[in-house]
C-alpha cells in the first residue's frame, strides 16, 4: 500500500509543480489539474480497497464524472480561444478583460 501512496504523492507533486511551472499555457495547466485529480482519485481507491469500503469507489465514479465534465468544457473553450486568438498563451486571455 505504501508504493502506491507513494506514486500518488508523487502525481500530485508532479500536476502541482506543472501548475506553477507553466503558468502561461492554458493546455498544460489542464493537464496538470487533471493529474492532480488523478492523484486524488488513486488515494480514494486505494483506501477503499483497503479498508474494503464502497462508498471511496463510489467517490471516485463522482469525482471521475466532474472531471470529464470539465475537461470537455475547458478544451471547447481552449478550440474557441484558439481560433479567436491564434494562440493559448495567458496573456491573451487578459486581453478579454473589457
Amino acid at each position: 500500500m505504501l508504493k502506491y501512496l507513494f506514486l500518488t504523492f508523487n502525481l500530485f507533486l508532479i500536476g502541482t509543480a506543472g501548475l506553477f511551472y507553466f503558468y502561461r499555457h492554458l493546455l498544460l495547466i489542464l493537464i496538470s489539474f487533471e493529474l492532480i485529480l488523478l492523484s486524488v482519485n488513486l488515494n480514494f481507491g486505494i483506501f477503499s480497497a483497503c479498508f474494503d469500503d464502497l462508498y471511496g469507489q463510489i467517490i471516485v465514479l463522482f469525482i471521475l464524472t466532474i472531471a470529464a465534465a470539465e475537461t470537455a468544457l475547458g478544451l471547447a473553450l481552449v478550440i474557441i480561444f484558439y481560433r479567436l486568438k491564434g494562440g493559448l498563451y495567458l496573456k491573451l486571455i487578459c486581453l478579454l478583460k473589457g
